[in-house]
């Protein structure tokens, strides 16, 4: 039996001021209303990986960290599974948009790293689209995806980006960096540093103990090397019993 490194979970951030929980939330609210015309390329595979990784006919979907919505625009959903999608946003500005854009779904304003109120094995998807990176409780929102999906043919879709590598390092300065330079000044590094927390490698080690990794795709290169790509898409299925000590 293997086991989740605990020592270091959950990480401890420095508290924001005020002002920097406003700023936060503000610059979060403006990137991603940027990133579907501005980096439209990237936005697909973002999107359409988690799609394309969908096991056939599945009817519930909880989607954490659903930033404005973005996702539902890249899903083509029957109205039972419109219906049965949950989508999750920690920040209540963001949530309010997705509520007027998809009144369709059900949307829960959350932290996603806190016990969900459904029951085991409720859902046949989890999605997270670049948001395990950003999760000082990352084993936390693990082991709830792990408890709510399906153990027969549920699956974990996740995108996350190859922070530390050397291409993700300078498309962040020539992309997310700007945008916020330009519209709030001052330095970035306050905010990134604080947002982008956990690296690929901590992100599968807590993945592995609980899920088996069925597909997995790099963008924009299709070869499994870190310094030249930008993102890591990856589905997984549950383990029928995870690889931990109780």
């Amino acid at each position: 039996m293997s086991t989740t490194s605990t020592s270091k979970w959950p990480k401890i951030l420095p508290p924001l001021t005020a002002e920097q929980q406003r700023t936060g939330d503000a610059f979060m609210k403006l990137w991603h209303e940027q990133l579907p015309n501005k980096y439209a390329r990237l936005e697909r595979f973002n999107h359409g990986f988690p799609v394309g990784a969908s096991q056939p006919n599945f009817k519930t979907t909880l989607e954490v960290g659903a930033g404005l919505g973005e996702h539902l625009h890249h899903e083509k959903l029957t109205p039972e599974q419109a219906q049965n999608y949950y989508a999750n946003e920690f920040r209540e500005n963001m949530a309010a948009e997705i509520r007027k854009a998809f009144p369709l779904v059900k949307t829960i304003g959350s932290d996603c790293q806190k016990r969900f109120d459904f029951a085991d094995g409720f859902f046949d998807r989890v999605i997270g689209v670049h948001v395990f990176e950003h999760l000082p409780n990352l084993p936390a929102t693990v082991r709830e995806a792990y408890r709510l999906l399906n153990k027969r043919n549920g699956r974990l879709l996740i995108v996350i980006p190859v922070e530390g590598g050397m291409a993700y390092s300078l498309a962040r300065k020539i992309s997310a960096e700007r945008v916020y330079r330009k519209n709030f000044g001052g330095s970035y590094t306050w905010f990134y540093k604080r947002e982008h927390i956990n690296l690929p490698h901590e992100i599968q080690e807590e993945l592995a103990p609980y899920f088996t990794v069925v597909k997995r795709s790099f963008f924009p290169f299709p070869v499994p090397f870190y310094f030249c790509n930008l993102c890591i898409g990856l589905a997984l299925t549950p383990r029928p019993v995870p690889l931990v000590r109780s």
